[in-house]
């Protein structure tokens, strides 16, 4: 009964499919937050096949791609999709051009302090760092929108030329110690953070510069918004997206294998951006003949509702869930189950589902009030 009438609200006004790919996105990220997926990979499970597909939820170490790897491009993908839609909408309530992009400057504006911000916070002092997702928005956002104009075929040539620009500069930048393109901590992208935050990212190799090739994802998914408003029929539209995606992943595919670029996400090469944009426009293309062209979408509201308030559930998470509220949680779970003298994992598990349960009751009660934050 609670599906019916938000999938029915939904469709009138909305895109479905992509209201899901961001829900089901978030979804995942807030289970991360609560720790679930580092539990799933501890004793008893450790060791046993289970172990190898809960390993999926973690990031690969270098060289490699698992599915945890796409949830970023995912992200930045979905907000590309939807800009053509908001676009539309602002233009029909009378916004004009210059408004909106003042709009989106002040967007991509915030986006940076919130990501520079969470850095903060994760590091307990002040601190100027751009690796994540936020700050990387703010550049991709802003890239894409003013190429949304052009046609689409200059959208492509510009997403590809960002990553051969890119992988150019990682193949012959010739500074000692940062001149091996696929080496940790001695690439380009190392070299950037030294020049913009004066470090390198120690742990694990993840560099700024990841937002000029990302941004192939931003564009990519408006174009793809694009041939969703486009006047061509809806199967017309899914196979487009799909075509489009299938040929992007196996070219990404095949630059891995054949040893030409290897598939390493923390340095955002080509072959990555190219195989996760690939997943990204599928998943887009099967979301949307499923549930808006099949009408396969009752069972989605419990991950769109978590998608409604996407910007404000990932800093609740990272900030008062990470820093208070998980551990708050922790303690009743912690010590109820302890009367019972329930085994270790058994109560990590709970405490993480039970913090899952709480966050997503949280994203239901904004929802139900039609409380939703947007900047």
């Amino acid at each position: 009964m609670m599906n019916d009438k938000p999938a029915s609200t939904f469709s009138k006004e909305r895109l479905l499919s992509l209201d899901f790919f961001r829900g089901i996105t978030m979804f995942l990220l807030l289970a991360e937050g609560t720790r679930l997926w580092s539990v799933l990979v501890q004793d008893p499970i450790a060791g046993t096949i289970f172990e190898s597909f809960f390993q999926q939820f973690h990031h690969h170490h270098w060289n490699g791609l698992r599915f945890w790897d796409l949830v970023q491009p995912f992200f930045m993908f979905i907000v590309g999709v939807a800009m053509p839609f908001s676009y539309a909408k602002r233009i029909k309530r009378g916004d004009s051009k210059t408004l909106i992009t003042r709009h989106i400057i002040q967007r991509c504006l915030i986006l940076l302090a919130f990501g520079v911000g969470l850095h903060c916070g994760y590091s307990r002092e002040l601190v100027w760092e751009l690796w994540n997702v936020l700050s990387q928005l703010s550049v991709t956002i802003l890239i894409a929108y003013f190429l949304m104009r052009y046609k689409w075929s200059v959208q492509i040539i510009v997403s590809l030329g960002l990553l051969v620009v890119i992988e150019t500069l990682y193949r012959t930048f010739p500074l000692e110690g940062y001149n091996q393109p696929f080496v940790k901590d001695h690439n380009f992208g190392s070299w950037m953070d030294m020049i913009l935050m004066g470090k390198i990212n120690r742990g694990g190799g993840w560099v700024a510069i990841n937002c000029i090739p990302t941004a192939a994802h931003t564009i990519w998914g408006v174009i793809a918004g694009q041939v969703l408003q486009s006047s061509k029929n809806e199967m017309q539209k899914a196979k487009l997206i799909a075509i489009a995606g299938a040929i992007i992943l196996i070219f990404g595919y095949a630059l891995d294998w054949t040893s030409i670029t290897p598939i390493i996400k923390r340095i955002s090469t080509s072959s990555f951006v190219l195989v996760s944009g690939g997943w990204a426009l599928l998943v887009l293309a099967f979301s949307y003949w499923l549930i808006d062209i099949k009408k396969v979408n009752k069972w989605i509201f419990p991950f769109v509702i978590v998608g409604t308030n996407s910007i404000f559930i990932y800093l609740f998470f990272n900030t008062v869930g990470s820093q208070w509220f998980n551990s708050f949680v922790g303690i009743f779970t912690h010590g109820i189950l302890d009367w019972f003298n329930t085994p270790e994992f058994v109560v990590k598990l709970a405490i993480s589902l039970t913090i899952l349960g709480l966050e997503w009751w949280l994203c239901y009660f904004l929802f139900k009030k039609k409380i939703f934050f947007k900047i």
